[in-house]
C-alpha cells in the first residue's frame, strides 16, 4: 500500500494557544473535529482521512483498533477519539446494552498542533494547506464574552437517595467496596462550545482539556486526571485522583480544607483502595509496576484532589492500546471492583453515562497513546444540553457531603458557559 504524506508548514504562535483552538473551531471549517490538549501541545484535527466506529460486541476486542492503524493511508499520522463509559462492561466480558457507538477514531485530513511557541500545519491538500495558514496567520483572537449562562447547580433528581442505596448495597458482605455515582443538570440555553472552550480554559487548571464535535456528540472538558499515558517505549503511566475538598479562592481556608482533606479517614481510604485497584489493573499488562507519587494535592479548577502516580513497562508483545484496555474506564470514575460497580451504576443512574466518565484521546504512529478521564464537561446531543458530575461513594459516605462534592465539581464548567449568539430572527446560531 502506498502511503501519503502530509504536506507541512510551521509558524510562530502569536495567540495563546486555547484562544487560537477555539478560533480556527470557529470559523465552521472542520468537521468533524477534535481539539485535544496533551501534556507537551494543542492539536486540533479536522476532517476525517478514515474512521473507525466500534459498536456491539465488536468493541470488545481493541485489536481491531490496531488492525485499522496499520491500514492508515497517511505516513506520520495521529489518531483521535471518543470512548464511551459503556465499552467498559464490554471489555470486561459483559453482553452489549444497546447498539450504540462505544468507541468512535479519525485520522485527520487536517491537524493544526502547537507547543506553546510554534504552530505547525498539516494538510493533504496544498489548497487547504494555504488556506489554513492565512486562518492562522489571520491574528489574536476576539475579547472573551462576558456574558454567562446563569445554570442552579441544586439536585433535583434523587442523587441523595442514590447514594443512601448505595450505601445498603455497600453494607452487605458483597466485594463492591466503592462505587461512584453521578448525576446531570440540565441546561436550558444553548452553548457557544469554543468560547466556552477558551474561557473555561482560561480559568480551569486541567490535566488535559478538549473541544470537540465527532459522532454526533458535542463536548467541551477540562479533565482532572489521564487514564493511561504510554510513551513510544512502552512505559504505561496511569493517574487517579480520589478524594476532594474545594478551592474558595482565599488561600487560608483553601489550606485548612487541604490539611483536612489529607487527614480525613473517609477520602483516605477511598484513595488507597483506588491506587490499590490501578496497580492490579496495570500489572495485567505491565511489569515493574509502582506508586511513584503518593497522595499528593493537586488543584483542578474549583475542586483540589488527592492524587498518585501509578507506572509499569508493556510486556513484550503488548501495544499501547493493550494498556488502555487495561486500565479503562478509570477506576476513579467507576468503583471496585469494577465489574460489581456496572450494574449498580446502570441501575441507579438509569440511563447510559455516554461519554461521561469514558475518554477523550490521541494515540500516535510511534506508539504513543494519551486518553482523558472525561469529567468537568459540557455535553451537547441533538437538541439536549447537560453537565454532569459524580462522587465516589464508601461506607462512611454521607449523601449530603456527596452532593455537595458534585456541586464543586460542577463550578468548573458551570460558570465558564458562554451562551451561543442570536440570529437576528432571534434563534439562536449554532454552537
Amino acid at each position: 500500500m502506498t502511503r501519503r504524506s502530509y504536506r507541512e508548514v510551521r509558524l510562530p504562535l502569536e495567540e495563546e494557544p486555547p484562544d487560537l483552538m477555539a478560533r480556527l473551531v470557529a470559523t465552521g471549517l472542520f468537521s468533524p473535529y477534535v481539539v485535544y490538549e496533551s501534556s507537551t501541545e494543542w492539536s486540533l484535527a479536522g476532517g476525517a482521512l478514515t474512521s473507525l466506529r466500534l459498536a456491539g460486541q465488536e468493541a470488545a476486542d481493541l485489536s481491531r483498533v490496531e488492525e485499522w492503524l496499520a491500514r492508515t493511508p497517511v505516513t506520520g499520522w495521529r489518531a483521535y477519539g471518543w470512548a464511551a463509559f459503556e465499552l467498559g462492561p464490554v471489555l470486561a466480558g459483559a453482553a452489549p446494552s444497546g447498539t450504540d457507538t462505544l468507541l468512535h477514531l479519525i485520522v485527520p485530513a487536517d491537524e493544526v498542533r502547537t507547543d506553546g511557541t510554534s504552530v505547525l500545519i498539516r494538510s493533504l491538500d496544498p489548497e487547504r494547506l494555504d488556506l489554513l495558514v492565512r486562518l492562522v496567520r489571520t491574528g489574536r483572537s476576539a475579547a472573551a464574552p462576558a456574558e454567562r449562562v446563569q445554570l442552579p447547580l441544586e439536585d433535583k433528581g434523587n442523587f441523595r437517595a442514590a447514594v443512601a442505596a448505595a450505601l445498603v448495597e455497600l453494607q452487605d458482605d458483597g466485594p463492591l467496596t466503592k462505587v461512584i455515582l453521578s448525576r446531570r443538570v440540565s441546561v436550558p440555553d444553548r452553548v457557544d462550545l469554543p468560547a466556552t472552550y477558551a474561557a473555561g480554559r482560561r480559568a480551569n487548571t486541567p490535566a488535559r482539556s478538549f473541544l470537540l464535535d465527532l459522532g454526533g456528540i458535542r463536548a467541551v472538558g477540562f479533565s482532572p486526571e489521564t487514564v493511561a499515558e504510554v510513551t513510544p517505549g512502552g512505559r504505561v503511566t496511569t493517574r487517579p485522583l480520589a478524594g476532594t475538598r474545594a478551592l474558595t479562592g482565599t488561600a487560608d481556608e483553601d489550606a485548612r480544607l487541604r490539611d483536612d482533606l489529607l487527614s480525613d479517614p473517609k477520602e483516605i481510604h477511598e484513595h488507597a483502595i483506588s491506587v490499590k485497584l490501578a496497580l492490579e489493573d496495570l500489572a495485567a499488562v505491565c511489569d515493574d509496576t509502582v506508586v511513584s507519587e503518593y497522595m499528593s494535592v493537586l488543584r483542578r479548577g474549583t475542586v483540589q484532589h488527592l492524587a498518585s502516580t501509578v507506572t509499569g513497562r508493556l510486556r513484550d508483545g503488548h501495544g499501547p492500546w493493550r494498556a488502555f484496555a487495561a486500565l479503562f474506564p478509570a477506576v476513579t470514575a467507576t468503583g471496585i471492583p469494577k465489574a460489581s460497580a456496572y450494574p449498580l451504576i446502570r441501575a441507579l443512574e438509569g440511563r447510559p453515562r455516554g461519554l461521561y466518565a469514558g475518554a477523550v484521546l490521541a494515540c500516535d504512529a510511534d506508539g504513543t497513546l494519551d486518553a482523558a478521564l472525561v469529567l468537568r464537561s459540557v455535553y451537547q446531543q441533538g437538541d439536549r444540553c447537560w453537565l454532569q458530575a459524580g462522587a465516589g461513594i464508601v461506607r462512611q459516605s454521607l449523601p449530603e457531603r456527596e452532593h455537595e462534592e458534585t456541586c464543586e465539581k460542577l463550578r468548573s464548567i458551570a460558570q465558564y458557559l458562554v451562551p451561543a449568539p442570536e440570529h437576528p430572527d432571534g434563534a439562536t446560531g449554532p454552537a
